[in-house]
């Protein structure tokens, strides 16, 4: 009997691509015949991750949540280009190609969401508990070092998740469907990008007759601010509550499109939770715990909040951890599937010839890079962190190594659920420093912020390597697209948050309720002063919304076939730590798309997203203009 040792064969590496990866190579791959991440790619991604990092910044600072950025930059894109190779071929030259397109949006997608995320969150909480700003050399650096990260942390997983298990990533395949979309034959692109640029238009135009009035008050702009003719919020007629005005408790309507384009794309269950939550807390119980002594001062936001946080918190964090634990499957794949993603592969030609090589290595990004993009981003995080914070070097090591094993189980999620439980991830890792650093407020926040904005950027980076694997891209080429986005998204993000924020005062206003910043101040707060501190309807509230959200997902799990009827855990706590007005709108937005899709669905199908998308763009981009000119006075 002949064993393995003796045969010629062993004398060669085994092989390590698998047949889908081989078949995936011999008839999906098209990545040295395409043009990929070019120059042109690179600028267009840069320009639209620019505008979609200053998006989301202002979307993030007014809802706590962060925009996909990769479908809207892949439709703007596509019809930017279409144009400007029509008016100047000799300057602009043929359409970019579908892989360059691919590129593009992992640019785009990498400088608007990657840079931005921590800023909303543990940056801004910072900010609130501090009272003053962080010095812009450590929050550019910490914010590059962080989204490298996360990028390179994504490196080992994408061969496991995406080619060997051939996980979903929702929003990647949904991406990758646009782009095949819009680059076949007819006119379905041409109709979502002619929706979405005129929604851009009309998002732009409710912005400046809202908000022009900030911008001059004399020279050439002066008259066209008389036109500011729609209110920030429009009062219910007769509504009282509490023998105050309903708008004083924050229900009212908003002169604003955005939060209701957010909740075209949000759905009806996560929206109707919001606004049913949303008028219970701030129509009966802040009224009732006012009279109780646990919300002070004037009626307004600020000081309703301070109160509702703590509920709305408590459910979120224990609705978010349960059910990360009760995906108990995906963390036991996502651990057992350490050793597979850092098993050695066969060197590029090595066996190739035979056809039992691995051919996928050629173009792979190698281990190599994984090894000394990690040495970097860790090294000046844990050099950031102990100069700019005092954060001792071991424990900013402990929160670099307990992030990467946190991301590989929130980048598992992703790919199977399309959604990152970053808040989750980073509320493990608060839990962990406060254990580890009691009562040390900016360590709890920073360290916290290094798993929640690796996480973040990990699974950002796969859902875009998903499009490319099925449109054939080379994910090397990808890897280096995104990876020059976090050098155009701190560019952007930093000076643009510095500008939206002036000060800590900005934060937590009607203009920036920061519910995520809310949260995450209020837990590293809890963890450093303790329960006692707060007022016993808060410590009620907590011990009340602990119960809410550990029941929520657990009856999701009894009754999957009613889910639609459960509410949503996430829209109740968030619907506490943002006015009620914002939910309002969001539960207007999902029920026009409902209505819209049960009337014309085949519309619906082709126009929801592009028109929901240029609303948000086009509001958020001149509300972000508005706000840098207002800021910095240049046009007083």
């Amino acid at each position: 009997m002949t064993t393995e040792a003796t045969t010629p064969a062993a004398a060669t590496p085994a092989p390590v691509a698998t047949d889908a990866e081989v078949n995936w190579y011999k008839t999906v791959y098209q990545g040295d015949n395409v043009p990929q991440f070019t120059l042109r790619s690179f600028l267009m991604g840069s320009l639209l991750g620019s505008f979609m990092a200053l998006s989301n910044l202002y979307v993030g600072l007014k809802t706590g949540w962060g925009l996909g950025v990769a479908i809207t930059a892949c439709i703007l894109s596509y019809a930017l280009y279409s144009g400007l190779s029509k008016l100047a071929p000799a300057v602009f030259g043929r359409n970019l190609s579908i892989l360059e397109n691919n590129a593009m949006a992992s640019t785009a997608s990498s400088a608007g969401s990657s840079t931005g995320g921590t800023m909303v969150s543990a940056i801004a909480a910072m900010l609130i508990v501090s009272g003053h700003h962080i010095p812009w050399p450590a929050l550019v650096a910490w914010t590059f070092f962080l989204a490298v990260l996360g990028t390179v942390m994504a490196i080992p997983m994408k061969r496991q998740m995406i080619n060997i298990e051939q996980l979903k990533f929702p929003s990647g395949t949904a991406a990758a469907e646009t782009l095949r979309s819009l680059y076949s034959e007819g006119d379905e692109g041409k109709k979502k990008g002619r929706a979405l640029f005129a929604t851009m238009t009309i998002g732009a135009l409710v912005t400046w007759l809202r908000d022009a009035h900030a911008v001059a008050t004399q020279g050439v702009l002066a008259v066209l601010t008389r036109f500011s003719v729609i209110p920030s919020n429009i009062a219910i007629p007769g509504l009282t509550i509490a023998g105050l005005p309903a708008a004083r408790w924050t229900i009212s309507l908003e002169g604003s499109l955005i939060l209701v384009a957010a909740g075209a794309l949000m759905g009806l269950r996560t929206t109707i939770t919001m606004v049913l939550a949303s008028l219970l807390n701030y129509g009966v119980l802040a009224p009732w715990i006012r009279g109780l002594g646990g919300i002070t001062g004037d009626v307004k936001f600020r000081s309703i909040v301070q109160w509702s946080l703590w509920p709305g918190a408590s459910i979120m964090v224990s609705s978010g951890l349960l059910s990360f634990g009760l995906q108990w499957r995906t963390v036991l794949r996502a651990f057992s599937g350490l050793g597979d993603v850092f098993k050695p592969r066969a060197k590029a030609g090595e066996g190739e010839a035979q056809g039992d090589g691995d051919p996928m290595s050629r173009i792979e990004v190698p281990p190599s890079w994984f090894v000394g993009g990690m040495l970097f981003a860790t090294v000046g995080l844990v050099i950031t962190g102990w100069l700019a914070f005092g954060i001792n070097p071991l424990l900013g090591v402990i929160a670099v190594a307990l992030s990467f094993v946190l991301s590989i189980v929130a980048c598992r999620a992703t790919g199977e659920t399309d959604t990152t439980p970053v808040g989750a991830m980073g509320k493990i890792t608060q839990l962990t420093y406060g254990v580890l650093a009691p009562s040390n407020v900016t360590a709890n926040l920073m360290t916290a912020s290094i798993t929640a904005g690796a996480a973040g950027s990990a699974a950002d980076l796969l859902t875009d390597l998903k499009s490319g694997y099925l449109l054939g891209a080379n994910p090397r080429k990808q890897f280096l697209a995104q990876l020059s986005g976090t050098v155009v998204g701190t560019a952007v993000v930093v000076p643009a948050f510095y500008k939206l924020v002036p000060n800590a005062a900005a934060l937590g206003t009607d203009r920036f309720p920061a519910p995520s910043a809310q949260v995450w101040k209020g837990v590293a707060q809890l963890l450093a002063n303790g329960v006692e501190s707060l007022h016993y309807t808060a410590r009620w509230g907590i011990l009340v919304g602990l119960v809410i959200g550990l029941a929520i997902p657990l009856l999701e799990r009894a009754f999957p076939k009613h889910k639609q009827y459960i509410p949503s855990a996430m829209g109740l706590g968030l619907a506490m730590v943002i006015p009620a007005f914002n939910s309002i709108s969001m539960f207007l937005g999902a029920l026009i798309a409902w209505a819209y899709a049960k009337a014309k669905p085949a519309a619906a199908e082709t126009y929801v997203i592009p028109v929901a998308s240029g609303l948000i763009a086009g509001e958020s981009l001149l509300g972000v203009a508005v706000a840098l000119m207002a800021a910095s006075g240049i046009l007083q």
